[in-house]
Order: structure tokens, then C-alpha cells, then sequence
């Protein structure tokens, strides 16, 4: 008599499903390249300048190609990935990053890379809402949640941290390319992970595609008005129709979300003082960081002559004290309200900015280390609890639309500062000069905020 042979497990079974842990650091891997590689990308600038006889305003694009996208379409990013699901748009969002990767890789000119920058910027926009859903999604306890957020948070600010060194080894090594490279295995073991996560549900939430549309329009006629007038003058007419281009866009903009049923942009959500003072000091916080790490980036390598490598150890103190100064903030927030360390940071950044300008072409490599120091720990201290504040002050179902909004506006304060600091220091020969007032607007605008910080709720958390 013959045995039967076993039945064959269906494929379903045989394919384990993802654990909640794996879909977690799936989204780490995601957010870690994100943020690596924005951060990386900067100390790479001189050198791809020097590779396809780049001026400033062609590095200034190459950095605000990525964040101005970015910026621009986190206002509805959101709402697409609860239209297409949070595991779509994720699997959407890698997929996209990983190609543009690849393209920026092999780019064969500056005009091709600032592309494929742009497409890179737009996949970034739909992975990081549709991360934080996923996480949501893995972790349906509120406290397991809670911590998996937290370790989500972690891992952007470690890639911060590890982005400008990265930059340095493998620019230094290899090539300027190799950036780029090394998103591609990330991204394809990403996307094998996400094959196995469960599908997210769809929501029939609205878009708003007309307020999409003005929005970029005027971030991008504002951006490039700004780095071509550093260029060429703001009297020229390309830059003066550029501007006009991007008030009438803002007046457009303002218009639809008032008048559209389904705005990506409540306006009445400004009618709060929190979010106005959030939204403000969110703006200026990073336009002083970015704006800095734009410029001394070039300061480091054409001024003091350093090598890559030595340009990303310069950074790698002030980097790497801000997860540990995100940290000090949850708890200096649950002590204090968020108010503190939102102003403490705040200042202690500006005091730090006054004190860089002291430094020149004959400051030694480790003092100017040192000195970066406080700039990490106020950026660190005062940017969590800024998240905090907002999201209490606004009701539960607004608080993904919110925390776009955020963080739009601070993604449009890094790009607008790389391109106002860029047209400060297009002339080499006043290098110094112009990097000193770079420093002092920057500085003054954060002691305006700290001022303003002030204003804010007193509660704890």
C-alpha cells in the first residue's frame, strides 16, 4: 500500500507574514536613508562642484532640488498614503528613492542629477507619513507604540549624526557617487521586506490637487528667484518674474485652501497662537541649520582647504550630540512643559552662532569642532518638544495634518536658507565677510524666536 504524500503547505503559508519588529526597522532603514543622505550629500558639494564645473547656485540646487520637493508635497503626503494605503505608499515612496538613487549615481551632468535630486525629494515626501502609519499599524498598543516611535526618532538622528562622516569616507575613497550607491541595497531589502508586511487599509481621504500645484509652483519660483538673483542680481527680469511668479502662486494657494472643501491646509488652524509660534520657530530652526552646514561646508574645503574626509570629522561632534540632546528634551518637557526647552535651545543655538564668528581662515580644525558643539545641542533640545507643543495644542484627527504642516515649513526654512546663504557667499573673495553676516541673521532670527517661545503654553508634555 502506498503512503500519500504529504500535502503541500499553501504559498500563503509557507510565507511567513513580517513580525511587527521587522516592519519597524524596515521604516528605519527607510528614515536612516532619508536623512543620511541629506546630510552626506552636503560635504560631497565641493567636489561635484569640481566634477561638472558647478558654480555656487549649481550646488544650491543640487541640496534644495531634494528639500524643496520635499517640502512641498508633505503637505499631502499624508493624505495620499491613507488613500493608497500606508504599506503602498511606503513600498511606492523606496522604490521611487531607490531608482532616483540610481540615476543620481550615473548622472552624467550637473542637469541630471538636480533631476534626479527632485524625484528623490518627491519619494522622501510619501516615505515619511506613510513610515510613522506603518509603525502605527505594527504596533497597536499605545505603549509598545510609544516606544517603537520613539526608536524611530532615534534612527533619523543617528543618520544625521553618521551623514556628513559617511560622506567623507566614501566621497574620499570612492567617489561622490558611491552616496548614492549605497541607498540601492538598502532599498532593495527594503522593498523585499515590505512584500511580506501586511497590506494597509485605504481610506477614502480627499486630495486637494489645485493646492498641491500652487504650492510647489510657489516654493520653487521663490527658491529659484533667490539663488539666480545671488547669481545674477535681483534686478535682472527672470528673478523679478520669478518673485511675482511666486507671490501670485502664494495668493493662489491661500485662496484655494480657503475656499476648497477638503483644503490640505485648514487655515483656520492658524487662527491658534501655538501653531503660528510653532510653525515660525520651526522654520527658522532649520533655516539656521541648514543654512550653517551649507556654508561651512564650503568654508571647510575652499577656505580652510580640508579634505572631504576631514570636512565630515569637523561636523561629527555637533552631529552626534543630538540624539543625545533629543533625549534630555522629552525629559526637560515632562518636567518642565515644552516651552523651556523650546527656548533654552533656542538660545543656547543662538549664543553658539555668535560665538562662530570669531572663527576664520586661521582657526585650528579642532576648535572649530569644539565650537559646533552647542549648535547640536540647542538644535537637539529645542526641536522635539516643538513637536510636542504643537500636537497638543490641536485636536486628535488633526495631528497628522498638523505635523505636516510642521514640518513643511521647516523643510521650506532649509531650502530658502541654503538658497539666501549661497547668494551671501557666491564671491569667494569675501568669503569671511559674507559668512559673518550669514551667521548674525541667523543668530538675530533665533533670539527674535527664543522671545516667542516664550508665549507658549506652560504645559507639561
Amino acid at each position: 500500500m502506498t503512503t500519500p504524500a504529504p500535502a503541500r503547505a499553501p504559498q500563503d503559508a509557507r510565507r511567513r507574514p513580517a513580525t511587527p519588529k521587522l516592519i519597524l526597522a524596515t521604516t528605519f532603514m527607510g528614515i536612516f536613508l532619508l536623512n543620511l543622505d541629506a546630510m552626506a550629500m552636503n560635504v560631497a558639494l565641493p567636489g561635484i562642484g569640481r566634477a561638472f564645473g558647478a558654480g555656487t547656485a549649481g550646488l544650491q540646487w543640487i541640496v534644495d532640488a531634494y528639500t524643496l520637493m520635499f517640502a512641498a508635497l508633505l503637505l499631502s503626503a499624508g493624505a495620499l498614503s491613507d488613500r493608497i494605503g500606508a504599506s503602498r505608499a511606503f513600498g511606492t515612496g523606496v522604490a521611487a528613492f531607490t531608482l532616483a538613487s540610481a540615476a543620481c549615481a550615473l548622472a552624467p551632468g550637473l542637469g541630471e542629477l538636480i533631476a534626479a535630486r527632485l524625484v528623490q525629494g518627491s519619494a522622501a515626501a510619501i516615505m515619511l507619513p506613510s513610515s510613522l502609519a506603518l509603525v502605527r499599524q505594527a504596533f497597536p498598543d499605545a505603549a509598545e507604540r510609544a516606544r517603537a516611535i520613539a526608536l524611530w526618532t532615534v534612527s533619523g538622528a543617528v543618520a544625521i549624526a553618521a551623514g556628513p562622516v559617511v560622506g567623507g569616507v566614501l566621497s574620499s575613497t570612492l567617489s561622490w557617487r558611491a552616496i548614492f550607491v549605497v541607498n540601492l541595497p538598502v532599498g532593495i531589502a527594503t522593498l523585499a521586506v515590505l512584500t511580506r508586511a501586511e497590506r494597509s487599509p485605504r481610506r477614502a481621504t480627499p486630495l486637494d490637487p489645485y493646492g498641491q500645484l500652487t504650492a510647489i509652483v510657489a516654493l520653487a519660483a521663490l527658491t529659484f528667484g533667490v539663488i539666480d538673483g545671488g547669481e545674477h542680481g535681483f534686478g535682472e527680469p527672470v528673478v523679478l518674474g520669478c518673485l511675482g511668479l511666486a507671490a501670485v502662486a502664494a495668493a493662489a494657494f491661500i485662496m484655494i485652501e480657503a475656499r476648497t472643501a477638503a483644503p490640505m491646509v485648514p487655515l483656520d488652524l492658524f487662527r491658534s497662537r501655538t501653531v503660528k509660534v510653532s510653525v515660525v520657530i520651526g522654520f527658522v530652526v532649520n533655516a539656521a541649520f541648514y543654512g550653517l552646514v551649507f556654508v561651512l561646508s564650503l568654508f571647510f574645503q575652499d577656505v580652510l582647504n580640508l579634505s572631504v574626509m576631514a570636512a565630515g570629522l569637523t561636523f561629527l561632534p555637533m552631529m552626534a550630540v543630538i540624539a543625545v540632546a533629543n533625549l534630555a528634551s522629552a525629559r526637560a518637557a515632562a518636567r518642565f512643559g515644552p516651552r523651556v526647552p523650546i527656548a533654552v535651545g533656542q538660545a543656547v543655538f543662538a549664543l553658539a552662532l555668535f560665538g562662530l564668528l570669531w572663527m576664520d581662515a586661521g582657526t585650528g580644525r579642532a576648535v572649530i569642532a569644539a565650537m559646533l558643539i552647542p549648535i547640536g545641542l540647542g538644535l537637539g533640545f529645542a526641536v522635539p518638544s516643538l513637536t510636542a507643543v504643537l500636537l497638543n495644542d490641536i485636536a486628535a484627527h488633526r495631528a497628522g495634518m498638523a505635523a505636516g504642516v510642521l514640518n513643511s515649513f521647516r523643510q521650506t526654512g532649509g531650502a530658502l536658507a541654503v538658497a539666501v546663504c549661497g547668494a551671501l557667499v557666491a564671491d569667494r573673495g569675501e568669503f569671511i565677510v559674507d559668512l559673518r553676516v550669514a551667521l548674525c541673521v541667523a543668530a538675530v532670527m533665533l533670539a527674535a524666536t527664543t522671545a516667542a517661545a516664550l508665549t507658549l503654553p506652560r504645559g507639561r508634555g
